[in-house]
């Protein structure tokens, strides 16, 4: 993907929408944890502002790819459904000050910039929504699991019963 660089605080600022589609194989990173590099993704950005007044950018990622099933080894496909808020800080300082006023877990605060790459964003929104160990809900080639069938729970009471008889 050529970079698709915005200002992002004129995006804010405008409450401007931009949305398109991007290969896999585009985004070297997650092309790297990609099997075959094969796959799209979907994405909507969205600038405005927080309660607060600071500019926010609201991403959503939707796709999939193939990723290796880390149980069995086989390929499988991975839906990617990912949602983020992202408020916009001058710079370093400004975000930690940010992130501490905040203080919430589901906003990141990020350092924006004049030349701002949406591509960047979108892929680490992807790798972020990969699990560490990715695997099959239940493997094709695994036989499932069944429970071990339990002995019947004897009684302490019934050894009782036997003598009283």
């Amino acid at each position: 993907m050529n970079a698709f660089v915005i200002d992002a605080f004129e995006f804010c600022r405008l409450k401007e929408r931009r949305e398109g589609e991007v290969a896999v194989a585009d985004l070297p990173r997650l092309a790297d944890e990609s099997v075959d590099r094969k796959g799209m993704l979907a994405w909507t950005l969205h600038g405005g502002n927080n309660r607060q007044g600071h500019p926010q950018l609201s991403l959503s990622v939707s796709g999939s790819l193939h990723l290796m099933c880390q149980r069995c080894l086989a390929p499988f496909e991975f839906k990617i459904a990912s949602d983020a808020t992202l408020v916009l800080a001058q710079d370093e300082g400004s975000a930690d000050e940010i992130d501490a006023l905040l203080a919430d877990e589901s906003v990141e605060v990020i350092v924006g910039s004049h030349e701002f790459d949406i591509g960047q964003v979108i892929e680490d929104e992807a790798l972020l929504a990969i699990p560490l160990s990715p695997k099959h809900d239940v493997c094709p080639d695994l036989p499932a699991v069944k429970p071990a069938p339990e002995d019947e729970k004897v009684s302490p009471f019934a050894v009782l019963k036997k003598l009283k008889q």
